[in-house]
């Protein structure tokens, strides 16, 4: 019997510059290749990227790239997800998307990411940062020792990728 795959939910801004929409693609893409599964809030930006990336990993199947979308309808998710999750509950959605996952990368990322991130310290999720990409990535890694918890930070994306297979 096959094994069901880690979704790794990765989380940021909406609006990128274009190194961070370049990381989040490759991200996707190391995810896929490493057996996970990926999942984001199904929008623009790093969600959109980190799921372009994935579908372009040899290691592709239909069904490893989810969209957690706050609106009603599937049709708001950008083009890359294979399967779209329309909650209907605004950005209560970044709760569902976290409940969902493995693990959490955050890329960058303003308020709705900094919800998620907080969700996720709640819930005692794994939370891997990549600091250098700015946003409340680069801010929370600052202010870590301020917090009872360590959290993962990564300097590239094979930081990250040995920093899930340890977990």
């Amino acid at each position: 019997m096959e094994t069901r795959k880690k979704m790794i939910g990765v989380i940021g801004s909406s609006q990128v510059d274009q190194d961070n929409y370049l990381i989040a693609e490759k991200l996707g893409r190391i995810l896929i290749d490493n057996g996970y599964r990926v999942a984001t809030g199904g929008l623009k930006g790093v969600m959109e990227a980190s799921l372009k990336g994935a579908k372009q990993s040899s290691n592709y199947r239909s069904g490893d790239t989810v969209a957690i979308i706050p609106q009603s309808e599937s049709e708001e998710a950008n083009e890359y997800a294979d399967i779209v999750i329309a909650t209907g509950v605004g950005i209560a959605r970044n709760l569902i998307l976290v409940q969902s996952v493995f693990a959490i990368i955050a890329i960058e990322g303003s308020w709705g990411t900094l919800s998620e991130i907080c969700f996720g310290i709640q819930q005692n999720k794994p939370i891997i940062l990549l600091s250098q990409t700015g946003g409340w990535s680069g801010k929370l890694f600052e202010l870590r020792s301020e917090f009872r918890r360590e959290f993962q930070s990564a300097q590239s994306l094979e930081e990250v990728r040995k920093l899930l297979k340890s977990l």
